[in-house]
């Protein structure tokens, strides 16, 4: 019983963070526009951790639509080659917080933009409830490498966020994904 209540305080601590996290101050859609890598993240899913050290940097383009809406197409390297997903994002009535729904888990999440220069590198949480809570932070960089004080400065924001080190990941580069001409 004693673990249940432990458990159940850790969760209700992490989600008591969570609602505390805020989008960029003054957020700019069109500035945040463009190519960018994701070149960290931290996720402590049990079910992901068989393939943390399979995973590659990936690359992505943010391209605003007229209504609001974003579109981020993705490219990342799986055991099966170099996949494409493309995204929807739902623009919400605060800047930097958009919503979209995930036809893998049939549900919708919050991605919110919490950090970004615009010109170096982003800090992006998503966030979804599926049996429990799940979050997700990721680092995004406008080339695939990014300076060591961002790294630590992304470390800390996962650590503050509840995530074990070993949760955080920064993995390689990866090789012909998206194959030469794909991406712009």
């Amino acid at each position: 019983m004693r673990t249940t209540a432990v458990s159940v305080a850790m969760v209700m601590c992490v989600m008591m963070i969570q609602a505390d996290v805020k989008p960029q101050k003054d957020f700019s859609l069109q500035k945040f526009a463009g190519k960018w890598y994701r070149v960290g993240f931290a996720y402590d899913s049990p079910g992901f951790a068989p393939y943390r050290d399979k995973v590659k940097v990936s690359m992505g383009i943010i391209t605003p639509l007229p209504n609001g809406t974003v579109n981020l197409t993705m490219w990342e390297l799986t055991p099966f080659g170099c996949v494409t997903q493309i995204y929807q994002y739902n623009k919400t009535s605060v800047p930097g917080h958009f919503t979209y729904f995930s036809t893998r888990h049939n549900m919708v999440k919050d991605i919110t933009v919490v950090d970004t220069n615009y010109t170096d590198y982003a800090v992006v949480l998503k966030h979804k409830v599926f049996n429990r809570e799940y979050t997700q932070v990721a680092l995004y960089g406008r080339s695939p490498r990014v300076r060591h004080d961002v790294i630590q400065k992304f470390k800390a924001f996962a650590l503050s966020q509840g995530f074990p080190r070993e949760a955080i990941l920064i993995p390689p580069p990866a090789e012909n994904c998206p194959l030469s001409g794909s991406g712009r």
